[in-house]
């Protein structure tokens, strides 16, 4: 059976065959939002299920493609829907996307997802820069990997998202007019909504949001030095004395009213990066 390192290969391999030549800036898109592909002057896009060992998205609303193309004068590669946990993928196929590109040359990663507000000063539709996070998943992305591919072995978190970046989307948020709040985002396996009493327990723990993806992305991206961001878009709000039931269709529909603002705030990003 090909080893990780050999599927990461050929994967890259492929992409290149087609033509994918050193992009600067990667983009992940979570559920609901999609709009950021109008702001990106394709070039080339290519299915998830014709790249090598890529594992295939299984949630509505992502829509399984890889779109490589220029935003002013900085390529991109998006990932148009991502990978969860609950969708059965090991935390490696994930993962396996941001390490190809890495591999293809990005120097930045932008990531983004829909998120429940714990935080009760956070409405629906609000755009959040996620500060830092909590991991509640069962598993790592790095676990059981060895060799200097894949050093180092125990990344530091300290500030696992990049400051420099992450300046430059408050920065770009204030231009717009984007009134974008700040919080600790809590990943957990989902794919379950969470219980009053989980987000009572979420909110003690110190989470503003809670979500089922992103967290494993950016441990490898910190373990590749590879600098990241994320913004949330908040698509529920979490209040266990006020709670009312929620369903995906919701979730999404409002992930699609904020789409248009996270799209433009990612293109000005990009367009300076």
């Amino acid at each position: 059976m090909m080893g990780y390192t050999e599927q990461i290969n050929e994967a890259v391999q492929y992409l290149q065959a087609k033509g994918i030549d050193n992009p600067i800036a990667g983009i992940v898109l979570g559920t609901g939002l999609g709009k950021m592909v109008e702001k990106i002057s394709i070039i080339k896009t290519i299915e998830y299920k014709d790249i090598p060992h890529f594992p295939v998205a299984t949630v509505e609303s992502h829509s399984g493609k890889l779109i490589y193309g220029t935003i002013g004068n900085t390529t991109v590669l998006a990932m148009q829907g991502r990978f969860h946990y609950y969708e059965g993928y090991s935390m490696q196929q994930i993962t396996f996307p941001i390490r190809v590109m890495h591999k293809l040359g990005i120097k930045k990663l932008l990531l983004s997802n829909a998120a429940g507000g714990i935080n009760l000063d956070f409405k629906k539709g609000d755009l959040v820069l996620i500060d830092d996070h909590i991991n509640l998943q069962p598993g790592n992305p790095l676990r059981g990997l060895t060799g200097p591919e894949y050093e180092p072995r125990f990344p530091d978190m300290s500030c696992p998202y990049d400051k420099g970046l992450s300046a430059l989307i408050v920065e770009k948020a204030a231009a717009q007019d984007i009134k974008l709040k700040k919080g600790v985002y809590t990943v957990v396996m989902g794919p379950n909504l969470e219980t009053r009493a989980e987000y009572r327990y979420l909110k003690i723990i110190g989470s503003d949001l809670v979500g089922m993806s992103t967290v494993p992305e950016v441990i490898v991206a910190n373990q590749l030095s590879l600098p990241c961001a994320a913004v949330s878009v908040v698509t529920d709000e979490c209040d266990p004395d006020n709670l009312h039931p929620v369903n995906i269709e919701e979730i999404i529909a409002v992930a699609g009213t904020a789409d248009g603002k996270l799209s433009n705030l990612f293109a000005a990003v990009i367009e300076s990066l």
